[in-house]
């Protein structure tokens, strides 16, 4: 009965609100709470706000609190968030192998022996769809540039490859290299929107928990911050096209398209999906000419 203007769907465990897509990627049995308008929902950590209440104010209270808290009419939910709550105390969090978390690699292929080395795959196969896009757009290139934006694609695949397309980013025994975006505990935090200095929601997540923590954290975005279609690969065509000699400066391209330069590790509702309004940098572009000076 409630009115469609205003009413909106959130997740039930964090009162993250769902945009279409996000609804679509979420896994089955996901619980959701609906609100009218006016009304909100911070997470399931307010069903037992009342009884953290009590604890820290009366120890007394805390056995009639916790009674309430299982017999009354909502009962079922704060079950739930109790069982899940023992569910997240027992993670194996630390455990790295297959042999040591079994049920973490349920319905992935069984090359992957550890959980480093699938989201090391999940960040290379991110890359490597970034290269297809940039490699796709050459038939958008002027054909008397081609054979140079196809030149700087090789260079750039090249470099991808000698890195090993970025995957230490999402590796957390690769501790230097993945500080900005985790612990090396491999908790992740929200980076977004990209016009903000923090995620409003204070998104975080560890896909090193669980199973459903590594699915839904394949919903988590690298959101390019001068964007990759509208902004850096046009200017990298348009760059080759009008180079007149001189030397593109394609590693700072490689920097915007696939690197922590140019990269932010959003939650889903926080990847901002409209135009940025960001450009690529001018006088870096082409590369500066050695001076040379002529003595007399």
């Amino acid at each position: 009965q409630l009115p469609l203007p205003g009413s909106r769907l959130c997740l039930y465990e964090d009162g993250t609100e769902l945009t279409e897509s996000y609804f679509r990627a979420l896994p089955p049995q996901t619980e959701l709470v609906l609100l009218g308008p006016g009304e909100s929902w911070r997470g399931c950590a307010s069903d037992i706000e009342r009884l953290l209440a009590a604890f820290c104010s009366q120890q007394d209270a805390v056995v009639e609190a916790a009674r309430r808290l299982l017999t009354d009419e909502r009962a079922p939910h704060r079950q739930k968030l109790l069982a899940d709550l023992i569910h997240n105390l027992s993670e194996n969090i630390l455990a790295e192998d297959k042999e040591d978390d079994k049920k973490w690699f349920e319905g992935l292929e069984s090359r992957f022996k550890n959980k480093s080395s699938y989201l090391r795959h999940s960040c290379e196969s991110r890359m490597r769809g970034y290269m297809r896009e940039v490699s796709g757009f050459t038939s958008n290139v002027h054909p008397a540039a081609r054979d140079a934006y196809r030149g700087i694609i090789e260079l750039m695949a090249d470099k991808l490859k000698s890195v090993k397309y970025n995957g230490c980013y999402f590796d957390r025994r690769e501790e230097e290299e993945a500080a900005r975006l985790c612990t090396a505990e491999g908790w992740f935090s929200c980076q977004g929107p990209f016009d903000k200095d923090d995620c409003p929601c204070k998104h975080s997540i560890n896909p090193y928990s669980n199973r459903e923590s590594r699915i839904l954290f394949s919903t988590w975005n690298l959101d390019h911050i001068i964007e990759k279609k509208r902004a850096v690969v046009p200017e990298l065509a348009e760059a080759v096209k009008t180079r007149d000699g001189r030397e593109v400066n394609w590693e700072y391209f490689y920097q915007l398209l696939f690197t922590l330069d140019n990269l932010k590790l959003v939650h889903i509702a926080c990847h901002k999906k409209t135009n940025h309004n960001l450009s690529c940098d001018k006088t870096r572009i082409y590369r500066k000419r050695k001076q040379t000076h002529e003595i007399s």
